[in-house]
Protein backbone atom coordinates (compact mmCIF):
# COMPACT_ATOMS: atom_id res chain seq x y z
CA UNK A 1 0.00 0.00 0.00
CA UNK A 2 1.05 3.90 -0.88
CA UNK A 3 2.13 6.00 1.92
CA UNK A 4 -1.02 7.06 3.36
CA UNK A 5 -2.57 10.63 1.57
CA UNK A 6 1.05 10.59 -0.50
CA UNK A 7 -0.42 11.08 -3.75
CA UNK A 8 -4.18 12.98 -2.34
CA UNK A 9 -2.21 16.34 -3.43
CA UNK A 10 -1.21 15.55 -6.69
CA UNK A 11 -4.68 15.33 -7.81
CA UNK A 12 -6.48 18.47 -7.29
CA UNK A 13 -4.91 20.01 -10.11
CA UNK A 14 -5.88 18.07 -13.40
CA UNK A 15 -9.00 16.95 -12.50
CA UNK A 16 -10.89 15.95 -16.14
CA UNK A 17 -14.00 17.75 -17.70
CA UNK A 18 -16.85 15.65 -17.68
CA UNK A 19 -20.37 16.52 -18.67
CA UNK A 20 -23.54 14.69 -17.48
CA UNK A 21 -25.35 13.18 -20.33
CA UNK A 22 -28.74 15.03 -21.19
CA UNK A 23 -28.58 17.85 -18.13
CA UNK A 24 -32.19 18.81 -17.28
CA UNK A 25 -30.54 22.44 -16.38
CA UNK A 26 -27.18 24.11 -16.97
CA UNK A 27 -25.26 24.28 -14.50
CA UNK A 28 -24.13 27.99 -12.93
CA UNK A 29 -20.64 28.29 -11.43
CA UNK A 30 -19.63 31.29 -9.64
CA UNK A 31 -16.92 31.52 -6.87
CA UNK A 32 -17.22 31.92 -2.89
CA UNK A 33 -15.24 33.47 -0.34
CA UNK A 34 -16.45 32.64 3.22
CA UNK A 35 -15.05 35.79 5.25
CA UNK A 36 -12.76 35.27 8.17
CA UNK A 37 -13.48 35.73 11.23
CA UNK A 38 -11.42 35.79 15.61
CA UNK A 39 -11.24 32.16 15.37
CA UNK A 40 -11.13 31.00 11.72
CA UNK A 41 -9.57 31.80 8.32
CA UNK A 42 -11.42 32.62 5.74
CA UNK A 43 -12.35 29.85 2.84
CA UNK A 44 -12.55 29.95 -0.68
CA UNK A 45 -14.17 28.03 -3.09
CA UNK A 46 -17.40 27.47 -5.58
CA UNK A 47 -20.84 27.48 -6.00
CA UNK A 48 -22.88 25.20 -8.47
CA UNK A 49 -25.89 25.60 -9.27
CA UNK A 50 -29.45 25.22 -11.60
CA UNK A 51 -29.10 28.49 -14.20
CA UNK A 52 -31.22 29.11 -17.31
CA UNK A 53 -27.95 29.85 -19.75
CA UNK A 54 -26.81 27.89 -22.06
CA UNK A 55 -23.46 25.98 -20.56
CA UNK A 56 -20.33 26.97 -22.02
CA UNK A 57 -16.68 26.50 -20.98
CA UNK A 58 -14.85 27.98 -18.06
CA UNK A 59 -11.36 28.40 -17.63
CA UNK A 60 -9.79 27.96 -14.53
CA UNK A 61 -6.15 27.89 -15.16
CA UNK A 62 -4.99 24.44 -14.99
CA UNK A 63 -8.75 22.76 -16.47
CA UNK A 64 -11.84 24.16 -17.69
CA UNK A 65 -15.43 23.01 -16.73
CA UNK A 66 -18.69 23.26 -18.05
CA UNK A 67 -21.12 25.84 -16.76
CA UNK A 68 -22.09 29.39 -16.79
CA UNK A 69 -19.89 31.66 -15.05
CA UNK A 70 -22.10 34.26 -12.29
CA UNK A 71 -25.37 33.51 -13.96
CA UNK A 72 -28.30 34.00 -12.60
CA UNK A 73 -29.49 31.52 -10.52
CA UNK A 74 -32.66 29.28 -11.20
CA UNK A 75 -35.43 28.62 -8.90
CA UNK A 76 -35.85 28.77 -4.65
CA UNK A 77 -36.13 26.52 -1.98
CA UNK A 78 -33.25 24.46 -3.56
CA UNK A 79 -31.29 22.14 -1.97
CA UNK A 80 -28.42 22.39 -1.00
CA UNK A 81 -25.32 19.64 -0.81
CA UNK A 82 -21.75 20.89 0.62
CA UNK A 83 -18.79 18.90 -0.07
CA UNK A 84 -15.46 17.99 1.12
CA UNK A 85 -12.56 16.79 -0.49
CA UNK A 86 -9.54 14.47 0.00
CA UNK A 87 -6.72 15.54 2.10
CA UNK A 88 -5.13 17.07 -0.53
CA UNK A 89 -7.25 17.88 -2.77
CA UNK A 90 -9.24 20.99 -3.61
CA UNK A 91 -12.44 22.09 -4.21
CA UNK A 92 -12.70 21.74 -8.34
CA UNK A 93 -11.99 17.87 -7.41
CA UNK A 94 -15.44 16.61 -7.16
CA UNK A 95 -16.90 18.73 -10.06
CA UNK A 96 -18.70 15.79 -12.12
CA UNK A 97 -20.67 15.06 -9.13
CA UNK A 98 -21.58 18.97 -8.71
CA UNK A 99 -22.55 19.61 -11.59
CA UNK A 100 -24.87 16.37 -12.13
CA UNK A 101 -26.41 17.49 -8.44
CA UNK A 102 -26.98 21.33 -9.98
CA UNK A 103 -27.96 19.88 -13.39
CA UNK A 104 -31.18 18.64 -11.69
CA UNK A 105 -31.77 21.44 -9.14
CA UNK A 106 -29.54 21.14 -6.21
CA UNK A 107 -27.28 24.11 -5.59
CA UNK A 108 -23.73 22.62 -4.83
CA UNK A 109 -20.83 24.06 -2.43
CA UNK A 110 -17.34 23.49 -2.04
CA UNK A 111 -14.49 25.09 -0.44
CA UNK A 112 -10.46 24.16 0.09
CA UNK A 113 -9.87 23.47 3.93
CA UNK A 114 -7.11 25.34 4.75
CA UNK A 115 -3.53 23.60 5.14
CA UNK A 116 -4.78 20.55 3.23
CA UNK A 117 -4.96 21.31 -0.38
CA UNK A 118 -3.63 20.75 -3.25
CA UNK A 119 -1.10 24.09 -3.28
CA UNK A 120 -1.32 24.07 0.27
CA UNK A 121 0.05 21.52 2.06
CA UNK A 122 0.96 23.20 5.44
CA UNK A 123 -1.05 21.26 7.86
CA UNK A 124 -1.13 17.90 6.10
CA UNK A 125 -0.56 15.64 8.45
CA UNK A 126 -1.75 17.92 11.60
CA UNK A 127 -3.51 17.05 13.81
CA UNK A 128 -5.30 20.75 13.49
CA UNK A 129 -5.96 19.54 9.78
CA UNK A 130 -9.01 17.16 11.43
CA UNK A 131 -9.48 19.07 14.07
CA UNK A 132 -10.52 22.03 12.46
CA UNK A 133 -12.32 20.62 9.41
CA UNK A 134 -16.13 19.91 10.53
CA UNK A 135 -15.59 23.84 11.65
CA UNK A 136 -14.87 24.43 8.17
CA UNK A 137 -18.36 23.41 7.02
CA UNK A 138 -19.98 24.70 9.61
CA UNK A 139 -19.06 28.19 8.80
CA UNK A 140 -19.42 27.01 4.75
CA UNK A 141 -23.04 26.30 5.60
CA UNK A 142 -23.29 29.52 8.18
CA UNK A 143 -22.45 31.38 5.03
CA UNK A 144 -24.44 29.92 2.52
CA UNK A 145 -27.99 30.39 4.79
CA UNK A 146 -26.01 33.95 5.73
CA UNK A 147 -24.80 36.52 4.00
CA UNK A 148 -23.80 34.74 0.48
CA UNK A 149 -25.53 36.10 -2.90
CA UNK A 150 -27.57 32.28 -3.09
CA UNK A 151 -28.90 32.88 0.77
CA UNK A 152 -32.15 33.30 -0.18
CA UNK A 153 -32.74 30.65 -3.10
CA UNK A 154 -31.71 28.02 -0.20
CA UNK A 155 -34.34 25.59 1.93
CA UNK A 156 -32.43 25.26 4.75
CA UNK A 157 -34.70 22.17 5.71
CA UNK A 158 -32.48 20.02 2.97
CA UNK A 159 -29.31 20.59 3.34
CA UNK A 160 -27.06 17.50 2.51
CA UNK A 161 -23.36 16.50 2.65
CA UNK A 162 -20.70 14.83 -0.10
CA UNK A 163 -17.29 13.47 1.23
CA UNK A 164 -14.63 11.54 0.24
CA UNK A 165 -11.27 10.50 2.06
CA UNK A 166 -10.56 12.58 4.58
CA UNK A 167 -13.73 14.39 3.30
CA UNK A 168 -15.56 11.22 4.37
CA UNK A 169 -14.31 11.32 7.69
CA UNK A 170 -15.20 15.32 8.05
CA UNK A 171 -18.48 14.25 7.09
CA UNK A 172 -19.12 11.35 9.26
CA UNK A 173 -17.90 13.98 12.51
CA UNK A 174 -20.61 16.55 11.35
CA UNK A 175 -23.06 14.20 11.26
CA UNK A 176 -22.45 12.97 14.88
CA UNK A 177 -19.59 10.69 15.13
CA UNK A 178 -17.05 11.56 17.41
CA UNK A 179 -13.70 10.21 16.89
CA UNK A 180 -11.43 8.46 19.72
CA UNK A 181 -8.44 9.90 20.22
CA UNK A 182 -7.14 7.44 22.60
CA UNK A 183 -3.63 6.13 22.06
CA UNK A 184 -4.93 2.45 20.90
CA UNK A 185 -6.20 4.34 18.45
CA UNK A 186 -3.39 5.56 17.23
CA UNK A 187 -1.66 1.43 16.92
CA UNK A 188 -4.39 1.00 14.02
CA UNK A 189 -4.08 4.92 12.06
CA UNK A 190 -2.00 5.06 9.33
CA UNK A 191 -1.54 8.87 10.34
CA UNK A 192 1.63 8.96 11.64
CA UNK A 193 2.45 12.16 11.81
CA UNK A 194 -1.09 12.59 13.76
CA UNK A 195 -0.55 10.05 16.23
CA UNK A 196 3.22 11.67 17.15
CA UNK A 197 1.29 14.59 18.25
CA UNK A 198 -0.90 12.82 20.03
CA UNK A 199 1.39 10.66 21.95
CA UNK A 200 3.93 13.81 22.29
CA UNK A 201 1.72 16.11 23.21
CA UNK A 202 -1.16 14.03 25.03
CA UNK A 203 -3.18 15.87 23.24
CA UNK A 204 -6.60 16.05 24.26
CA UNK A 205 -9.50 17.35 21.85
CA UNK A 206 -12.66 18.84 22.74
CA UNK A 207 -15.85 17.31 21.24
CA UNK A 208 -16.00 18.43 17.55
CA UNK A 209 -18.74 20.20 16.30
CA UNK A 210 -21.88 18.43 14.78
CA UNK A 211 -24.33 19.95 12.46
CA UNK A 212 -27.62 18.97 12.67
CA UNK A 213 -28.60 21.15 9.61
CA UNK A 214 -27.01 18.00 7.88
CA UNK A 215 -29.96 16.11 7.03
CA UNK A 216 -28.49 13.11 4.87
CA UNK A 217 -24.99 12.20 3.50
CA UNK A 218 -22.72 10.30 0.90
CA UNK A 219 -19.64 9.36 2.29
CA UNK A 220 -16.96 7.65 -0.28
CA UNK A 221 -14.03 6.00 1.10
CA UNK A 222 -13.49 7.61 4.30
CA UNK A 223 -10.43 7.72 6.65
CA UNK A 224 -11.38 6.35 9.78
CA UNK A 225 -9.08 5.07 11.60
CA UNK A 226 -9.74 7.47 14.45
CA UNK A 227 -13.27 5.89 14.71
CA UNK A 228 -14.28 3.33 17.30
CA UNK A 229 -17.05 1.18 17.56
CA UNK A 230 -19.25 3.33 19.61
CA UNK A 231 -18.06 6.39 17.45
CA UNK A 232 -21.29 6.65 15.57
CA UNK A 233 -23.90 5.80 18.29
CA UNK A 234 -25.05 9.72 17.67
CA UNK A 235 -25.55 9.43 13.81
CA UNK A 236 -29.16 9.50 13.29
CA UNK A 237 -29.50 10.71 9.57
CA UNK A 238 -29.76 8.50 6.16
CA UNK A 239 -26.16 7.57 4.85
CA UNK A 240 -24.74 6.36 0.83
CA UNK A 241 -21.46 4.82 2.11
CA UNK A 242 -19.16 3.92 -0.46
CA UNK A 243 -16.06 1.61 -0.66
CA UNK A 244 -12.97 0.96 -3.20
CA UNK A 245 -12.97 -2.49 -3.12
CA UNK A 246 -9.16 -2.16 -2.99
CA UNK A 247 -8.68 0.68 -1.29
CA UNK A 248 -5.15 2.52 -1.12
CA UNK A 249 -3.70 5.88 0.60
CA UNK A 250 -4.71 4.73 4.45
CA UNK A 251 -8.04 3.39 3.61
CA UNK A 252 -8.80 -0.18 3.09
CA UNK A 253 -12.02 -2.22 2.17
CA UNK A 254 -12.12 -3.49 5.66
CA UNK A 255 -11.67 0.01 7.65
CA UNK A 256 -14.58 1.25 5.58
CA UNK A 257 -16.48 -2.30 6.46
CA UNK A 258 -16.14 -1.28 10.09
CA UNK A 259 -18.18 2.08 9.39
CA UNK A 260 -20.97 0.13 7.65
CA UNK A 261 -21.15 -2.60 10.76
CA UNK A 262 -21.43 0.35 13.06
CA UNK A 263 -23.62 3.12 11.64
CA UNK A 264 -26.59 3.10 14.10
CA UNK A 265 -29.22 3.71 11.45
CA UNK A 266 -30.19 2.10 8.21
CA UNK A 267 -28.34 2.87 5.58
CA UNK A 268 -26.98 2.23 1.60
CA UNK A 269 -23.47 0.05 1.62
CA UNK A 270 -21.76 -0.09 -1.59
CA UNK A 271 -18.83 -1.78 -2.56
CA UNK A 272 -16.93 -1.08 -5.66
CA UNK A 273 -15.51 -4.18 -7.73
CA UNK A 274 -11.72 -4.31 -8.58
CA UNK A 275 -11.61 0.25 -7.65
CA UNK A 276 -8.95 1.63 -6.00
CA UNK A 277 -9.26 4.39 -3.68
CA UNK A 278 -9.21 7.66 -6.27
CA UNK A 279 -11.40 5.52 -8.85
CA UNK A 280 -13.57 8.38 -7.23
CA UNK A 281 -12.12 11.16 -8.74
CA UNK A 282 -12.14 11.24 -12.85
CA UNK A 283 -8.47 11.32 -14.35
CA UNK A 284 -7.87 13.54 -17.30
CA UNK A 285 -5.05 12.70 -20.16
CA UNK A 286 -2.67 14.80 -18.63
CA UNK A 287 -2.98 13.41 -15.13
CA UNK A 288 -2.93 9.79 -16.36
CA UNK A 289 0.31 10.62 -17.68
CA UNK A 290 1.86 12.71 -14.70
CA UNK A 291 0.53 10.25 -11.82
CA UNK A 292 -0.49 6.90 -13.15
CA UNK A 293 -0.26 5.00 -9.44
CA UNK A 294 -3.84 7.83 -8.75
CA UNK A 295 -5.59 7.23 -12.42
CA UNK A 296 -4.52 3.66 -13.33
CA UNK A 297 -7.42 0.73 -12.51
CA UNK A 298 -7.69 -2.53 -12.68
CA UNK A 299 -8.26 -4.71 -15.77
CA UNK A 300 -11.78 -4.13 -16.91
CA UNK A 301 -12.40 -1.55 -14.74
CA UNK A 302 -13.69 1.30 -16.72
CA UNK A 303 -13.88 4.45 -14.66
CA UNK A 304 -15.42 6.82 -16.67
CA UNK A 305 -18.58 5.02 -16.80
CA UNK A 306 -18.38 4.39 -13.27
CA UNK A 307 -18.79 8.27 -12.52
CA UNK A 308 -21.77 7.48 -14.26
CA UNK A 309 -23.89 5.59 -12.56
CA UNK A 310 -22.16 6.39 -9.28
CA UNK A 311 -22.98 9.72 -9.99
CA UNK A 312 -26.76 8.58 -10.53
CA UNK A 313 -26.68 6.95 -7.70
CA UNK A 314 -25.27 10.06 -5.50
CA UNK A 315 -28.64 12.08 -7.11
CA UNK A 316 -31.15 9.66 -6.21
CA UNK A 317 -30.50 9.24 -2.85
CA UNK A 318 -30.43 13.15 -2.22
CA UNK A 319 -33.33 13.63 -4.27
CA UNK A 320 -35.04 10.68 -1.98
CA UNK A 321 -33.55 12.21 1.11
CA UNK A 322 -33.79 15.99 0.68
CA UNK A 323 -37.21 15.91 -1.01
CA UNK A 324 -39.56 19.16 0.04
CA UNK A 325 -41.71 17.83 2.78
Amino acid sequence: MPAPFSNARKFGVAIALWLAATPAQAAGFRFIEVPADADDPALKGAIWYPCSEPPGEIDLGNIAIPGALDCPISGDKLPLVVVSHGRGGNFIGHHDTAETLADAGFAVAAINHPGSTTLDTSRVGDLSALVERPTDIKCLIDFLLGASPVASSIDPQRIGFFGFSMGGYTGLVVIGANPDWAIPSCQRSAAVGTCEQILRREFRVQPLPHDPRIRAAVIADPFSSFFAAGSFAAVKVPVQLWASERGGDGVTLESVAAVNRNLPVKHEYHVVPDSGHFAFVICPPALVKAEPEICSDAPGFDRVAFHKQFNADVLAFFQAELRER
